[in-house]
């Protein structure tokens, strides 16, 4: 499984669609087995495509626009919103089960 997490400074950024750079964790039976930060070379609109070309299954975020959240639904990849603190913190707590996030986010800046 790869979970990306929008990337700044070790915390999970909280603008999607801004992030300059993802993480991305690898990890199989709740265990992490690598990372990797990926510089965003591509237009806020293929963020998505970045996602799937690097394998994402899952990704954990800030804030993020209805725009972003169907392109993640249609690539079939889960998302976890309104998350902040580090990025590392967060996805061991998605890998134990206890990730505390917002099922209903949306990004105000659109709204």
């Amino acid at each position: 499984m790869k979970i990306a997490v929008p990337f700044e400074d070790g915390q999970v950024f909280q603008h999607f669609g801004r992030s300059a750079q993802f993480k991305f964790y690898e990890a199989e039976n709740g265990q992490l087995l690598r990372t990797e930060v990926i510089r965003r070379m591509v237009r806020p609109r293929r963020t998505g495509r970045l996602l799937v070309q690097h394998g994402a299954d899952v990704v954990l975020c800030g804030g993020i626009g209805t725009g972003a959240q169907v392109a993640l639904m249609q690539a079939g990849i889960q998302l976890f919103g309104g998350l902040s603190g580090a990025a590392d913190a967060a996805v061991a707590d998605y890998l134990a089960g206890k990730l505390v996030f917002d099922p209903d986010i949306h990004c105000t800046h659109h709204d």
